[in-house]
């Protein structure tokens, strides 16, 4: 069970996730710290640590707009979130495969910070509403790279495996 612990609309754009004043640090180990820097209650509860892994941000359409950044998925794959949107705009969505990030497509969700979700691959189950809602999921080979860490684990793994 996941907690959603932020809600935001559609178009949030790459900006809104990682502003573009904070684009000199490129660390994933780093980028955390300035995740939705301008939304200071959530931005202070990501630094402080104090959002379990695994919880949700839950978004509109098109999450991720704008610039190819790679550091908006790097500053939510730091603190282990998983992100459930109606939507995603192409590039965030490949950046998020190649860092491992977890993104769920899920058009109809709905969801309120405080809800308590069951992220499945076919389905999200909100518990606090009792509904469930159907995730587009992504192409196998996607996923695999998801379920892998990201794009270097599993080219690592690859190559291991074929030695």
């Amino acid at each position: 069970m996941a907690k959603v612990v932020f809600k935001i609309g559609d178009d949030v754009s790459t900006d809104t996730i990682y502003p573009g004043r904070f684009m000199a640090t490129v660390l994933p180990s780093e980028t955390p710290q300035y995740a939705f820097a301008d939304s200071p209650e959530f931005n202070r509860l990501i630094r402080e640590k104090k959002i379990e892994p695994g919880s949700v941000i839950v978004a509109g359409q098109n999450f991720g707009c704008g610039s190819s950044r790679e550091q908006a998925a790097s500053c939510l794959k730091g603190p282990d979130l998983v992100v459930v949107a109606r939507g995603f705009a192409r590039i965030f969505l490949q950046n998020s495969i190649n860092l491992g990030l977890r993104t769920v497509i899920c058009p109809e969700i709905e969801a309120s910070e405080g809800d308590d979700l069951e992220v499945g691959l076919d389905s999200v189950t909100n518990r606090t509403r009792g509904k469930t809602f159907a995730v587009s999921p992504l192409p196998k080979a996607r996923q695999a790279i998801v379920d892998a860490g990201g794009l270097i684990p599993y080219t690592r793994k690859l190559l291991l495996e074929n030695k």
